[in-house]
């Protein structure tokens, strides 16, 4: 039986304990006994085999490469900047129309491409083997203290964002102020006054406790938050064909069931918000299509950064009729 140490580098624990727990349970009824999944918070990997030396999200890349951690999922825009850079793609403004359309998309041979190129070295490194995309949240929305109805209202924002060029570009396009902080941090970013708000999800918004510093949900869906289902290379070099099989099998059927229930969160998070005096404003479609309108010189500006061709590609993506 072969071990493997699912680490949870995200949070909040509860939306990245979905995938993982439901790959390990699919893997005992597919390959019973092949492998023994042990799913630890990053608290706990550190007690069990770190000697009590603290780990961050940040060091799980590292710790694959070393071999120390076996599968995760990791955000899909750290992917794009530290593996494979056509990953980035998937963080571009207005790129998908709906939930179906990212589902045909990363269910697809797109999908499968940008997986396989986490493989090849020349588009960045190869210790991790991409086996399905989740949402871990869905589509983008800003949690605030202020609501966005038009794109006039960003203007001047300070608002959270990750890191990414894309992510900084999309805020200054509608006059917004990014301010690129880790996702745990902008509960802290609103009580010091450094921001209004940020990109989030809505799992997180009670999950993370940002109900407890900002009063208004402003949905756009104007990008979606990705997170991958990961496997340390060697590990899966390791693995038989059949036991590969299993695992990608596993895996993809875990990430469509979670991006089932990320999806299944929004109406769960928007009544709560109901009984909370919680305000969420759903941008109209005339506004979205501005917003749309003035982020689109984005893939003019990255399009020397971005994988040729696969843009209309997705754009063009209908659903396969044999799904």
């Amino acid at each position: 039986m072969k071990k493997v140490r699912w680490v949870l580098a995200h949070e909040p624990i509860e939306l990245f304990l979905r995938a993982a727990r439901k790959f390990a349970a699919l893997m005992e009824q597919m390959a019973p006994g092949e492998l023994d999944v042990e799913i630890l918070t990053l608290s706990e990997y550190s007690e069990k085999y770190n000697d009590g030396e603290p780990v961050t999200k940040h060091d799980l890349l590292r710790l694959m490469k070393e071999g120390k951690c076996e599968m995760s999922q990791m955000y899909t825009s750290t992917l794009g900047r530290e593996h494979n850079t056509d990953m980035r793609v998937l963080d571009m403004p207005f790129l998908f129309r709906d939930h179906d359309h990212a589902k045909w998309v990363l269910e697809g041979e797109i999908g499968r491409e940008l997986l396989s190129g986490l493989d090849d070295h020349e588009k960045g490194h190869s210790s991790v083997k991409g086996l399905a995309f989740t949402y871990s949240g869905g589509f983008r929305m800003i949690p605030a203290n202020k609501e966005i109805h038009k794109i006039e209202d960003f203007q001047g924002l300070p608002l959270r964002c990750n890191n990414s060029a894309i992510a900084k570009e999309t805020l200054k396009a509608v006059g917004a102020v990014p301010v690129p902080i880790e996702l745990e941090q902008i509960n802290e970013g609103v009580q010091d006054g450094d921001i209004v708000g940020g990109e989030s999800t809505y799992p997180r918004f009670f999950g993370l406790n940002q109900n407890e510093h900002m009063n208004t949900i402003n949905d756009a869906e104007h990008s979606l938050f990705l997170t991958t289902i990961i496997a340390e290379k060697n590990f899966w070099k390791s693995l038989d064909a059949n036991l590969k099989n299993a695992v990608r099998e596993c895996a993809v059927d875990a990430a469509r069931a979670e991006r089932v229930w990320s999806v299944e969160d929004i109406d769960i998070v928007k009544s709560k918000c109901e009984d909370e005096d919680i305000t969420v404003v759903t941008m109209s479609d005339t506004e979205r299509a501005r917003f749309k309108d003035a982020t689109a010189y984005l893939y003019d500006k990255f399009a020397d950064t971005l994988p040729t061709g696969v843009v209309d590609r997705i754009r063009s993506t209908v659903k396969d009729e044999e799904d």
